[in-house]
C-alpha cells in the first residue's frame, strides 16, 4: 500500500431526495482522475482504501455511498427511510459527482457490490469511462445472491443453519432475505440488533477459509457501520438491486472501447470465478487474471495483480 494520505479537498454533495454524499479527493489535482466504488452495499469507503493509487500520479476520488459511512442520513437511523436508495439512484450520484468535480473522463475502480456499481455505471455513461479495473467481480444476479445467502451453505451447514434460524420459523424456508429485511427495519432495537449480528456472522463464515479471511471480519466493525452495512445489503439483494435479471452481462457490449481488467480469486467461495470468467466473455476490451491462491479478500498476488493493472493505466 501507499503511504498514508489527507484528502485535498472534501465535501457533502446533496443528491435529492434528502440525501447528502459525503466524497474526497487525494492526491494530484492533475492527475488522471480515478474514481474507488465501495462494496457492501454499504461499507463506505475505508480510509485505506486512499492508498491504493500512487498519489502522484492519480487525482483520487472517493466517496460513500447514500446512507452509509459520512454520508447522511444513516442508515443505522432506523428512521431513515432507504426507499430513494437503489442502483439506479446510485448510478445518477455518481454521474452528479464526476459533474461537480468538473471530470471528464474517470477511471473506475472497486470490486464486489462495488463491480456491479460500476458497471451499471459503464453501460449507462460508457463516454464517461477510460478504464475499469475490478477486483472480486459479481454483478448481482439473482442467481449469485441465492448462492451467496443459501447455495454455499453447503460447505459450512453449521454457520448457514444458524443464519436461516435467525429468521422467524415461517419465513425459514422462503425468502431469507426479505425476512432480515423486515427484521433489520423493527421498531425493537433488540431485534434489529440480533439481526445485524446474524447477518455479519454468515458474511464472517463465507470468507473464514480464506488467505486473508479472519474470524470476525465484518462482525468487528463498529455497531452502526455494521447496522447500516445490513440493512442496505438486506435491502437491496432481497430486490436483486433492482436489476433485470442478467442485464449487465446482457449489455456488457456497452462497454466497447473501455479498457479492463477484471481479477477474481479461485478460491472465492461467496462469489464464484465462473461470473467473471462470463462477463470476460461479453465484454471485448477485458482481460480476466485469475488468482489461484485467492478468495474474495485477496492474497499478495492479488494485490500485485491490482497494482499491476493500476501501473498499465497510469500514463494511458
Amino acid at each position: 500500500m501507499r503511504p498514508p494520505v489527507e484528502p485535498y479537498d472534501h465535501g457533502m454533495l446533496d443528491v435529492g431526495d434528502g440525501n447528502l454524499v459525503y466524497w474526497e479527493v487525494c492526491g494530484n489535482p492533475d492527475g488522471k482522475p480515478v474514481a474507488i466504488v465501495h462494496g457492501g452495499p454499504g461499507s463506505g469507503c475505508s480510509i485505506n482504501a486512499r492508498r491504493t493509487f500512487d498519489l502522484e500520479r492519480f487525482r483520487t476520488v472517493l466517496f460513500d455511498q447514500r446512507n452509509c459511512g459520512r454520508s447522511r442520513p444513516h442508515a443505522a437511523d432506523p428512521a431513515t427511510d432507504l426507499s430513494a436508495n437503489t442502483t439506479h439512484h446510485l448510478v445518477a450520484d455518481m454521474e452528479l459527482l464526476r459533474e461537480h468535480l468538473g471530470i471528464d473522463k474517470w477511471l473506475l475502480y472497486g470490486g464486489s457490490w462495488g463491480s456491479t456499481l460500476i458497471l451499471a455505471y459503464a453501460e449507462a455513461h460508457p463516454e464517461r469511462v477510460s478504464e475499469i479495473i475490478i477486483p472480486a467481480v459479481t454483478m448481482t444476479r439473482r442467481s449469485e445472491i441465492d448462492w451467496l445467502y443459501r447455495g454455499v451453505g453447503r460447505f459450512f451447514p453449521e454457520a448457514w443453519d444458524r443464519f436461516r434460524r435467525g429468521v422467524p420459523e415461517a419465513d425459514r424456508d422462503g425468502d431469507l432475505l426479505k425476512a432480515y429485511a423486515r427484521l433489520l427495519s423493527d421498531p425493537d432495537e433488540k431485534v434489529r440488533e440480533k439481526a445485524a449480528i446474524d447477518w455479519v456472522t454468515w458474511e464472517d463464515a463465507v470468507i473464514s477459509l480464506e488467505v486473508n479471511g479472519k474470524p470476525d471480519a465484518y462482525s468487528d466493525r463498529p455497531a452502526d457501520a455494521v447496522m447500516a452495512m445490513t440493512r442496505i445489503c438486506s435491502h437491496y439483494f432481497s430486490n436483486a438491486a433492482w436489476l433485470e435479471e442478467g442485464v449487465l452481462l446482457r449489455d456488457a457490449g456497452k462497454l466497447a472501447g473501455i479498457p479492463g481488467v477484471l481479477i477474481h480469486g479461485r478460491q472465492d467461495m461467496g462469489g464464484p470465478v465462473q461470473t467473471a470468467w462470463e462477463l470476460a466473455q461479453a465484454w471485448p476490451d477485458a482481460e480476466l487474471v485469475v488468482v489461484e491462491d485467492s478468495g474474495h479478500t485477496g492474497s499478495e498476488a492479488f494485490k500485485k495483480a491490482i497494482f499491476s493493472a493500476i501501473d498499465r493505466f497510469a500514463d494511458r
